[in-house]
Order: C-alpha cells, then structure tokens, then sequence
C-alpha cells in the first residue's frame, strides 16, 4: 500500500507542478472572465443609474457645449527627473508620453535601455489624460494645457515637487491638473481641479485614463503576464492582454486598477473606491484603454470642484507597494492557495539579502533552514521507508499464499506491520507536510522581482532565467538519481521501478528553462537529502 501511496504523491507532484507553472494563470483568467460577465451586467446598471436620476436643479442651466478655449502657448514636454524615474510629460492633454525606470533596464547588458512603463501607438490618447464625458461641460481629453515649470528636478535638497496644468475656458470653466512627485516614491498623486466659471451649478464627472498599445503581429512570450488588473471588492482581477474585451466594466468598490506585466504595474488609484468603476476595452489594433470613472461632483457657481487620485508606477516590489497602503502588494502573483506561506517566505529572503547580498545565496540558506525544519520528519520518513524494506520479503511470501485471497492478504499483511510496529503511512505524511513548504517557495521564487537580473556565481548572471548552459539543471537531474538509488526501493514491483528510475529525467527536463533561482532551490535540497539519506543509511548499519 505504502508503495502505490509515495508512487502516486510523486506523480501527483510533478502534475501539481507543470498545472501550477503552465496552465493555472489560464484556468484562473477564465473563471474571473466568467465572474466579470456576471459582473459586467450588474455594474452597468449601477453605472447608469445616475444619468435616470432627476436633474439637480439649475444644474441644466450651465452650458452644454464646450466655447472657445483661452489661446495656449503651444505643445511641449515636461521632464521630471527623480532618482528613482525619469518622466516625460506633455502639454496636450496634461498626460504622460514616457516613464522610464531608472533602477532596471530591459536586459542584461548595463548599454540596455531603461524599463520603460508608457507604450502608445502615434495617435493613441497618452496615459494620464482626464475627460468629462457624462458632464455638464464635457471638457476633452486632449486640449492644450499651459504648465507651471518647463522641467522639474525632484531628490532629497528639493523634497516633494508639483507641477500644474492648467487650461481656461471663459465664463466656462478652468481646469488643472496638479501633479505631486516625491523624491523617494514611485507614487505620484494627481489632483484634478475643475474651476466653475460659468453662471449656473455644473454637474461634472471624470474620468482618468491609462493607454496601452500591444502589436497583436508580435507574439506576447507567456513569462510576461501582461494584461489588466484591478482590485474590486478586495478581491483581485487579472485579464490577460489578448483575452480584453472590446468593453468591460468592472466595479464598483474598485480600490485600485491598471495595467501589469509580470514585475512591473501602473496603478490609477481613487480617493473614493466605493463609488469608483473600471472600464477596459481593446480594439483590433492592439490599443488597450483602461478608466478609472468615480462620481459625479456638483460644482456651485464660483467654486471648485476636486477629483483627487493616486498613481504608482514602478516595480511590484513589496515595500513600496505596501506603502500605498490599498492593497497593491496583492498584485504580485503568489497564488490565492499559497499566498499564506509564499508571502512570508518572499520577505525572509529579502530580509537575508540585506546581509549576505546575494540571493543566490539567500535562496541557499533557506534551503537548508527548511531542511533543519524538516529534518525529524525526513528521518521519520527514511525510517519507515528501510522498515518496509526490511518486510519486503516476507510481504512477497504473504503475496504468494494469499494470491486468491485479497482480503485475507491485506489481513495478514496488517499484521505483519502490527508485528513490526510500522506505519505503513510513515513514509508518506512527511513527504505531504513538505509540499506546501515547496511551492510556497516556488510562487516566491518565480514571480519576486528581487531575483530579476539578479547574479548569483559564475555563469548564472540573472536569477530570474534559465541557466544559460544548462549546468544546474543537469547537475539536479544527476543528484535525483544518486538520491534515489541511496533510497530503498519502490517494492518489487519491475513497472514502478522504471517508472522511478525516470522521475530523474522527467525533472531534469521540466527544469531546462525554469528561472535557475528554482533550480538552485532544488539542487541543493537534493544534495542535503543525499547528506541525510547517507546518515540513515550509516546509522542503521552500526
């Protein structure tokens, strides 16, 4: 029994592990498709509803259509160096035309570029633009604004910086954008002020919106994970790029929304989420439109009326995204089964780094902790594996008398571990207790963005990739196969037994083109599983 039982907690594992790693992202995304549907319908009613609702009075009397704008001086861009970003904005619209990261570059190589967060098509609407569909005044989101500064410098002697855009329309309305940069911040605040100038009540509704373009002519490699992502209801929602919709409304109660990869995230964040709903759409042309739409603001005549947002754009690292303080840090992907144990480990091994400077090595000493956790439960384990091997033989003649008699077989063969004092399960509940402790690190490893061009020794000059040559890999598939001729074997049975003597292969191949984080994980958990194998098998000889 004790033989099927680690047989199939073996196969079990390695199909657990290939679902986990290549089709588990795409099951998830079809469920929350399913729910967004459902949801869909409900939130557009909830969307709707305001526009049923009876006039506010005198608010009808404010103009319907937008009159001639106050002359600008012209389009240009503003520079906001940081020294974490380097921001490009431009006067038309008030919006975002580039965001590059100072602290990660695109490959390897220190010539790269800069990671660089905004990609719009010429022609697509830039990210970061504001419209007043719905309004009493419908301002667009592409007029011309004058800007407060023509470049701005942010770090430690400045503090935090603003700057404003600000467009005039007279005895209409005034609108400015006043952004807030922080010298030590990928978060950025936005405050959007609308100025009533005209003579009646104006009813004004906004809408912020972020801009993607992705070539549908180049294929999206899986490991990226790019699409939408939003946080409704504390729950979170993910759409793969190629699976968005013409139109989607998701919300509301929507705490955050945006767009992700798979260590990078821009994020709209309201000031008001229980009022707040996010609409999605792509077209055929690749160009992706996510918008934050929060409530209705009444705007007396001579005062101001505020939309106030808070912007992240940067790396999904943990403490700046737990900084914002509205669950952002639940956009890294550590899985909703996992997350408990994956979470924790993720900040331990951050919290090793800051003294050994190496994840590499970080990864290691985890390793072996985790070891020195589990060590009585693996010497349990080898225990009751070298006692079933022990009974084996005697097993084999119970086998041979009771061969017409399965019942009286399994009788006698409880007898027999009766006998023994063994468990036949004693092999096997280790192994279990162990699993969950793996892929909690597994999810850690392979999706923290501490390991991404992360060098360990040697060849391995990024944690986050494949071994270049395939020396681990191969070396783990080598220490598989020692540790299982060191182990006792699967029973007599000759078909399991070569069905064992592959497990080795069969890892080694899974492997090839795992992040070598993972694989070092692996190797040097197998090489201690040796080390303890080897003083179990010592001990029971002397």
């Amino acid at each position: 029994m004790q033989k099927r039982m680690v047989l199939a907690i073996v196969l079990s594992f390695i199909v657990v592990f290939v679902y986990q790693y290549y089709f588990a992202k795409n099951v998830a995304t079809k469920k929350q498709e399913e729910t967004q549907k459902k949801e869909a319908v409900t939130t557009e009613k909830v969307v709707q509803a305001p526009l049923a609702a009876p006039p506010v009075p005198d608010a009808k009397a404010a103009p319907k259509s937008l009159p001639v704008q106050k002359p600008q001086t012209g389009i240009r861009d503003i520079r906001v160096e940081t020294p974490l970003y380097t921001a490009v904005f431009t006067t038309k619209g008030g919006a975002l035309k580039s965001f590059k990261l100072k602290e990660y570059r695109k490959e390897l190589s220190r010539e790269s570029d800069f990671i660089e967060l905004v990609r719009v098509q010429e022609g697509q609407t830039y990210p970061l633009t504001v419209r007043f569909s719905e309004s009493s005044i419908p301002v667009p989101p592409d007029l011309t604004y004058d800007a407060s500064a023509a470049a701005l410098q942010v770090n430690e002697q400045t503090g935090e910086q603003k700057i404003i855009f600000s467009a005039a329309f007279p005895k209409a309305v005034k609108v400015e954008k006043v952004f807030t940069f922080f010298p030590d911040k990928y978060a950025m605040d936005l405050e959007v002020r609308v100025h009533n100038l005209s003579g009646s009540p104006i009813e004004q509704n906004a809408f912020l919106h972020w801009s993607e373009f992705l070539n549908p002519n180049v294929k999206t490699e899986k490991e990226n994970e790019e699409g939408l992502i939003a946080l409704v209801k504390n729950s979170v929602e993910q759409i793969e790029a190629e699976k968005i919709e013409s139109k989607r409304t998701l919300g509301p109660d929507v705490s955050w929304g945006g767009f992700e990869s798979k260590y990078f995230i821009t994020a709209l964040i309201p000031k008001k989420p229980t009022l707040t709903s996010f609409q999605m759409g792509k077209d055929a042309g690749g160009r992706i439109s996510a918008d934050l739409e929060g409530p209705k603001n009444l705007i007396p005549v001579g005062q101001v009326g505020l939309f106030n947002y808070g912007l992240y754009l940067g790396p999904k690292e943990y403490e700046f995204l737990k900084a914002e303080g509205v669950g952002l840090e639940n956009s890294i992907n550590l899985g909703s089964w996992i997350k408990w144990l994956a979470m924790p480990l993720l900040l331990f091994m951050k919290f090793l780094y800051k003294y050994v400077h190496n994840y590499g090595t970080a990864i290691i000493i985890i390793t072996i902790l985790t070891k020195i956790v589990f060590w009585p439960l693996g010497n349990k384990s080898y225990k009751s594996m070298k006692e079933m091997q022990a009974v084996q033989p005697k097993i084999k003649e119970l086998q041979e008398r009771y061969k017409n008699d399965k019942q009286a077989l399994n009788r006698a063969v409880m007898d027999l571990y009766k006998s023994h004092k063994i468990n036949p399960l004693g092999g096997c509940l280790p192994v279990l207790i162990q699993i969950p402790v793996f892929f909690g690190l597994y999810r850690a490893l392979l999706y923290s963005i501490e390991l991404r061009h992360a060098p360990f020794v040697g060849w391995i000059l990024d944690l986050s990739a494949r071994d270049p040559y395939y020396i681990t890999p191969v070396i783990m598939g080598a220490s598989m196969f020692i540790q299982q001729k060191m182990s006792p074997p699967m029973g007599t049975d000759p078909m399991q037994q070569k069905i064992m003597l592959l497990m080795p292969v069969i890892f080694t191949a899974l492997f090839l083109n795992f992040p070598s984080g993972l694989v070092i994980y692996w190797l040097f958990n197998n090489i201690l599983s040796i080390g303890q194998q080897y003083y179990i098998n010592k001990s029971h000889t002397t």
